[in-house]
């Protein structure tokens, strides 16, 4: 068994695989032009890896291919070696909220329950275990004492811990989460990056599409720059420079190089003067 921290896998996964291998994808929407042109790319077990990129750059299309809600016209997709069209059940997705109905009636605990529908199986009610394995996430993710509310009565970020516990609930070894981070406060947005220290400290993959270049060059092992195509993947260091910025943003983002740092200025997320960024 390998013990993913919040309980044990039901399944075991090969170690020595990447977590994560994009080779050659192409994919794009029936009628529109193809949104992704031959990526690849791999991912190690435990790394967090921040996709940046204009918008309408590929990276929820990317997404979507990889948990098997898009098609993806040419290429592969594994996960930890094996073809993702049966390795899905071993990621987890937390999709943009404006794509959520925050108004259907559930609870906390029950929208976390709903990850374990595949362990559960059709025409079931969960078991001893299965309320245990919510519980126990709940409390790891500090959500324990909000588990009766309503989902919509949550703040931003209470919403966005909420969804990746149910992610979590599905036995999930590699995270993928689309713009987390936006419309949140700055108090939300720390907790969702202590949220994800601690699925990193029990060994889970984030996959995490962003806007703020800020958290991503100093939250992420890597980052990867995406605009239809894979314009640059590696550390902050060798991605985050002016010419791979400005063949992704053009000028939407005023970049100047300060000694051996790069300092980025972007508008602050509540309007008023440019911050700068290192």
């Amino acid at each position: 068994m390998v013990k993913l921290g919040f309980h044990h896998s039901t399944r075991d996964v090969d170690r020595e695989q990447p977590a994560l291998r994009v080779d050659r994808l192409s994919a794009g929407y029936p009628g529109n032009r193809q949104a992704l042109n031959d990526i690849s790319f791999t991912v190690d077990s435990g790394e967090r890896v921040a996709i940046i990129g204009p918008n309408g750059a590929g990276k929820s299309t990317l997404f979507k291919a990889i948990v098997g809600v898009l098609p993806f016209n040419t290429g592969q997709i594994s996960i930890y070696g094996e073809d993702c069209h049966s390795s899905h059940s071993n990621v987890g997705y937390v999709p943009q909220q404006s794509a959520i109905d925050w108004s259907f009636p559930a609870s906390v605990f029950d929208v976390v329950m709903m990850g374990r529908s595949r362990h559960i199986g059709w025409f079931r009610w969960p078991g001893k275990d299965d309320r245990d394995i919510v519980r126990d996430i709940l409390e790891h993710l500090s959500l324990d004492g909000l588990a009766k509310r309503q989902i919509s009565e949550l703040s931003g970020g209470q919403r966005r811990r909420v969804f990746i516990a149910r992610a979590l609930a599905q036995d999930t070894r590699v995270m993928v989460l689309d713009e987390p981070f936006t419309g949140v406060d700055q108090t939300s947005e720390q907790e969702i990056i202590e949220t994800l220290d601690i699925l990193t400290n029990h060994g889970i993959t984030i996959l995490l599409s962003t806007h703020h270049m800020e958290n991503a060059s100093l939250h992420f092992d890597k980052i990867l720059i995406l605009k239809g195509e894979v314009l640059a993947y590696g550390e902050a260091k060798a991605v985050m420079k002016p010419e791979n910025l400005t063949r992704a943003f053009g000028g939407a983002i005023p970049v100047f190089a300060h000694g051996d740092e790069l300092l980025m200025f972007s508008k602050d997320k509540v309007g008023g003067a440019p911050r700068g960024h290192r």
